[in-house]
């Protein structure tokens, strides 16, 4: 049985909200989301599975092209990424179109290390973000599944981020770990070598993945993602 969550965020002293107030983004960043709205609106009805997030999630469609339509073929996906997003345009974009009348089963969600990476945002402000997402999500879609990834790894190697990515994950886990509307399903160890450093095979920058960075990553959810649509692959092909 699904139930919903209702989770109170709190803001912290020494935070400003921005992360969990709805933002809109100008150029072609909000063509992008006018271009995920018409898909959106040819799709209505017809879809299970999306993929929320930012240029990581975004990147199905260059570096991980192949691989989705290999991986994702048995499922009907949709692409929701849009390069440079935050927690706060994701909030904005559930408000103006993204999931309107498409009712996906399942959304694979990845976001956050933008409200690191460009605006500084605290370890405790990111996660409040991430969480309302999630809360924001399913108030939309009452019918969703959330599978809910870390925030993948960054930097060549060890470095201090990678060490505040870490604290949001860890209570992230801790949040949603008794919740059957989400999964939280960590996978960034899959994309570093055993001695820390992370691949110029696998992330290119160290930050955006490559085919095989893809590959991993559906490799990953395609067995989750069966599960939560209570399908085998057997009766999808």
């Amino acid at each position: 049985m699904i139930t919903s969550i209702f989770i109170v965020v709190c803001m912290t002293q020494a935070g400003d909200g921005s992360a969990i107030t709805p933002t809109a983004r100008e150029g072609w960043a909000l063509a992008r989301h006018n271009h995920i709205n018409e898909v959106v609106q040819e799709h209505k009805g017809q879809v299970e599975v999306v993929f929320i997030g930012d240029s990581i999630t975004q990147g199905w469609e260059g570096a991980g092209a192949k691989v989705w339509k290999t991986s994702f073929k048995k499922f009907r996906s949709l692409n929701l990424g849009i390069g440079g997003d935050r927690t706060e345009h994701l909030l904005w974009r559930f408000d103006h179109g993204n999931l309107d009348g498409i009712e996906p089963q399942v959304a694979v969600v990845m976001i956050g290390t933008n409200n690191f990476g460009y605006r500084q945002d605290s370890t405790e402000e990111v996660y409040e973000g991430i969480v309302e997402v999630v809360k924001k999500l399913i108030e939309s879609e009452p019918q969703v599944k959330v599978l809910l990834l870390d925030i993948f790894p960054r930097g060549a190697s060890f470095n201090g981020m990678r060490g505040e990515l870490l604290q949001v994950n860890q209570a992230l886990q801790a949040t949603f770990n008794k919740n059957d509307q989400v999964t939280y399903f960590p996978i960034g160890h899959l994309f570093i070598d055993p001695d820390g450093s992370i691949s110029k095979e696998i992330m290119p920058d160290q930050l955006h993945l490559s085919e095989l960075g893809y590959q991993r990553w559906a490799d990953a959810v395609v067995p989750q993602i069966t599960s939560m649509l209570d399908r085998t692959d057997s009766l999808r092909k």
